[in-house]
């Protein structure tokens, strides 16, 4: 019997924190048309010609902060040891591959790799717990494309998406007991934001999304695809566990760009909310992240965190990405071997 391959993907990261590396970065992270999914000339006119210039120093300067000088970028760093930890659980039966879909390393080197060593199938793992077109949808994308052109190719299969994985719902919840949740005065569940656009060509019905009152709050037949309802689940699922009560937590979206509508509500505008209100002391959870990265160690940190602060706040305080929890590798040795998409879930 042959070997079995693992793919994990996750987004990406520059190759160092210069200027020149951040633009690359951007520049082949925003050209991709799932990710700003608009006129392909317009696209790159708004990439090339504003967006990568103008952003690339400044985000340059955030990589800076959060850059190690030993481990490099948290969101690399952290993949790779998952891709180790995962690699060591699975035995010499599989071998584990990690790509990035944007930069390194790349994608096609690694299912190179895996072709190379003649494995009988390849498990696909996109690192991102609720499905979007812009993420999850440009990896399936990505390896079809480059399989497609193989003369033969092994068995591949995908992992749609694993938002309410029972082990990655726990070790969120391992992670943020330490911090005694109870002892805040609110909680925000934050997700990475995408434009609203791409919440509604997810909508098979074309009668639910933004037309149905509270579209997102509860998982359905209608929605069961839709980046926004799946991460109400997510949070909805980590609060039920940690035992707290719906008034007392909030779920938002991050990282907007443009001026278009993003999936509401803005995070920022939820930590001003909460400020003004009076709240002292936020706990912020991150679950559209397995890694820690930009949007968490600095945007929630550093970010959020001044900007509560010069509001009246206190302390903005992080539960960390999944990152190397045992749990963690457990949820991914789950999905490696299970022969469904999502067998362990909860309902």
């Amino acid at each position: 019997m042959g070997k079995k391959g693992v793919l994990l993907v996750n987004l990406g990261t520059p190759d160092s924190p210069s200027t020149a590396d951040v633009r690359r970065y951007l520049r082949e992270f925003l050209m991709d048309p799932r990710v700003i999914d608009i006129n392909p000339l317009a696209r790159t006119l708004l990439v090339k010609g504003i967006i990568v210039p103008t952003r690339g120093p400044k985000s340059a300067k955030l990589y800076q902060k959060i850059w190690d000088d030993k481990t490099g970028s948290p969101l690399l760093h952290y993949s790779k040891l998952q891709q180790q930890l995962l690699q060591q659980r699975l035995g010499d039966q599989y071998i584990v591959e990690l790509a990035m879909r944007y930069q390194n390393p790349n994608i096609e080197s690694a299912l190179e790799r895996l072709k190379a060593a003649l494995v009988d199938d390849i498990r696909v793992i996109p690192m991102f717990p609720q499905y979007a077109s812009a993420s999850t949808g440009s990896v399936y994308e990505k390896v079809m494309g480059l399989v497609g052109q193989w003369p033969t190719a092994p068995t591949i299969s995908f992992i749609n998406s694993f938002h309410d994985n029972k082990l990655m719902i726990e070790a969120f919840v391992d992670n943020a007991l330490k911090y005694r949740p109870e002892t805040y005065d609110h909680i925000l569940f934050s997700f990475h934001g995408l434009p609203q656009r791409q919440m509604i060509k997810s909508d098979h019905t074309h009668s639910h999304c933004l037309k149905v009152a509270d579209c997102c709050q509860t998982l359905t037949e209608a929605n069961k695809f839709c980046y926004s309802a799946q991460s109400y689940h997510t949070a909805r699922l980590i609060a039920e566990k940690l035992n707290i009560p719906k008034e007392k937590y909030t779920i938002c979206f991050q990282s907007r760009l443009g001026s278009d509508p993003w999936v509401q509500p803005y995070t920022s505008e939820v930590v001003a909310k909460l400020a003004k209100e009076g709240k002292k002391r936020l706990l912020v959870f991150c679950p559209a992240f397995v890694a820690d990265c930009l949007e968490t160690v600095y945007e929630v940190t550093t970010e959020y965190g001044d900007e509560f602060k010069a509001l009246g706040g206190e302390h903005v305080q992080l539960v960390e990405s999944l990152n190397d929890s045992p749990l963690w590798i457990d949820a991914l040795e789950q999905l490696v071997r299970q022969t469904n998409n999502n067998p362990a879930s909860l309902a």
